[in-house]
């Protein structure tokens, strides 16, 4: 992993995510967002920001690649995920208080051509084959208990394609991400 945060630059990502949500959910405008000028903060990156609440998935979406500098991108997929997953009914606020924010910052995408090379925990995948494409982060593969294998194959069903579509000509893209959440700072 390449980009580097401080535990104060982590918290003020955290912080920021957190009150993007708040201002859409309850219509207040805060003056008390961090100060995200540092330069760290300008690089584009891909990222994801999930939303859990008592434990469970409540929302995640990200920019996959960097589209935005993380200043932005990380206000704008808090709300995504808060308000847009749509898997989820958005965000209500009586949910507020009992959500926990994870940010996950991505590397720039790399093809893999042997997939022995993926390391559970380490990396996260992308699946592509047509207009089929799906992503899942590193840290999915850990929670749930998966070997590479069953990483790759709930790889391919996330992109909406059929187990094994790794060997039958869909593209696999690995990286790494900088994860970080409110439990653990």
């Amino acid at each position: 992993m390449q980009l580097e945060l401080t535990t104060e630059q982590k918290k003020a990502l955290l912080r920021t995510a957190r009150l993007a949500i708040e201002e859409r959910l309850f219509g207040k405008i805060s003056g008390d967002y961090p100060d995200l000028s540092h330069k760290v903060f300008s690089e584009k990156c891909g990222l994801f920001v999930t939303l859990t609440k008592e434990g469970n998935l409540r929302g995640c979406i990200g920019y996959v690649e960097g589209v935005k500098p993380i200043r932005e991108a990380v206000r704008e997929m808090a709300c995504e995920a808060a308000f847009h997953d749509p898997r989820f009914h958005p965000l209500q606020r009586e949910e507020f208080p009992f959500i926990e924010i994870e940010i996950s910052i991505l590397t720039p995408l790399e093809e893999v051509h042997d997939v022995r090379q993926i390391e559970v925990g380490r990396h996260g995948l992308v699946m592509q084959r047509g207009y089929h494409r799906g992503l899942l982060l590193p840290q999915v593969a850990t929670e749930y208990g998966w070997g590479r294998e069953e990483f790759l194959n709930q790889t391919c069903r996330k992109a909406g394609m059929e187990p094994y579509c790794w060997e039958n000509g869909a593209k696999v893209f690995s990286f790494e991400a900088l994860v970080f959440g409110e439990r653990e700072i």
